[in-house]
């Protein structure tokens, strides 16, 4: 109730709220689908490459800032140096909505607003935007963990509003929900109770509300098994009346889908229905042979990329593909993705 009251008095958990004044224009090139594919404004095939920038998923709800890292102009070049053409950004429902916070300073207004100016950076730079909802959860719980699926309590209302703030700008993507686990593919399209206790909003709720807040966006919708899993996705695709949905897949060496027999078993369960995406790869031993393979074997599909993560962390922990943020100087692993990146893509 009191997490409802606090949506409401937002302008975020009725009608939805106010589209933030157009006064940005990207330079980054509009996306949309067609059919398999994934088209630039100039209907060019694009194939999406770049990296995640972990941090705006948990340090509000931990309480301690917005970012994990540098995000100014300067940092963004660094990331140029790599090839980088995309950046995702993972996000947090309750900082954004400013609701369950320990350190209420970080969210709400303040949260998007330092969001809305990153990712205005990273376009004026010519650099396409996807937009993650990573942690969530239900009711006065505090999203500060990776949870099974959306919550009806407030994954609806968050992207009613993530949609009216960006929802004219189609150089960014909307990725719906980060990593799907532990339910069925009905309760994935549809939702569920999950855990006997919360409603888990379904992934044809969270597309009705991207589209009734007017945004033409390209949306992204992960599988099960931590998105690793797109087997039955393309049985289970949601209605979108605009047909600017994308297959998204997750990729790490300790994954139950690690070959190519099982790549290519997954490609054929999206059953040409849609374009897919690595919203995330990587590899947790410090070293890049799986990517490797990885990257290659996508090239040949035609399949973007995005690497996990712009982050110091250590490369097995993350993995972290960087060791510092002012040079972007490669881990053991994040070598062979730059490597890659600057062979494989125009800088």
């Amino acid at each position: 109730m009191l997490a409802s009251i606090a949506l409401v008095a937002l302008g975020i958990g009725g009608p939805p709220a106010a589209a933030a004044p157009a006064a940005f224009v990207s330079t980054a090139p509009s996306l949309h689908v067609s059919g398999t594919q994934l088209l630039d404004d100039q209907n060019q095939v694009v194939q999406l490459n770049g990296v995640n920038h972990s941090g705006t998923e948990y340090a509000c709800i931990q309480g301690w800032g917005i970012f994990d890292g540098p995000v100014d102009g300067p940092s963004i070049q660094v990331m140029k140096t790599w090839h980088v053409h995309a950046v995702r950004v993972p996000l947090n429902e309750d900082c954004w909505l400013g609701i369950n916070m320990p350190s209420p300073q970080y969210g709400g207004h303040t949260y998007r607003q330092a969001v809305t100016a990153y990712v205005h950076r990273l376009e004026s730079r010519g650099l396409n935007v996807i937009l993650d909802l990573h942690w969530s959860a239900p009711g006065s719980t505090p999203a500060d963990h990776q949870v099974q699926m959306p919550d009806a309590d407030h994954s609806p209302a968050f992207w009613r509003s993530v949609a009216k703030r960006f929802g004219r700008d189609r150089a960014i993507l909307f990725d719906l929900f980060n990593e799907p686990f532990g339910i069925t593919w009905d309760c994935w399209l549809r939702g569920c109770l999950v855990d006997g206790t919360w409603k888990a909003a379904g992934m044809q709720q969270l597309v009705d509300a991207v589209r009734n807040s007017g945004a033409q966006n390209v949306i992204m919708l992960g599988g099960l098994a931590y998105s690793n899993d797109l087997i039955e996705w393309g049985a289970h695709m949601p209605i979108d009346t605009l047909g600017q949905l994308v297959a998204a897949w997750h990729v790490y060496n300790f994954n139950a889908c690690t070959g190519e027999t099982c790549w290519n078993d997954t490609v054929a369960g999206v059953a040409g229905k849609a374009p897919l995406l690595l919203g995330e790869f990587g590899e947790n031993d410090c070293a890049h042979g799986f990517v490797d393979g990885l990257m290659s074997w996508a090239d040949t599909q035609g399949i973007g990329y995005l690497a996990w993560t712009w982050n110091t962390w250590d490369c097995s922990s993350g993995p972290a593909l960087i060791s510092d943020y002012s040079a972007g100087t490669p881990t053991a692993y994040g070598q062979g993705v730059h490597d890659h990146f600057v062979a494989r893509f125009p800088g």
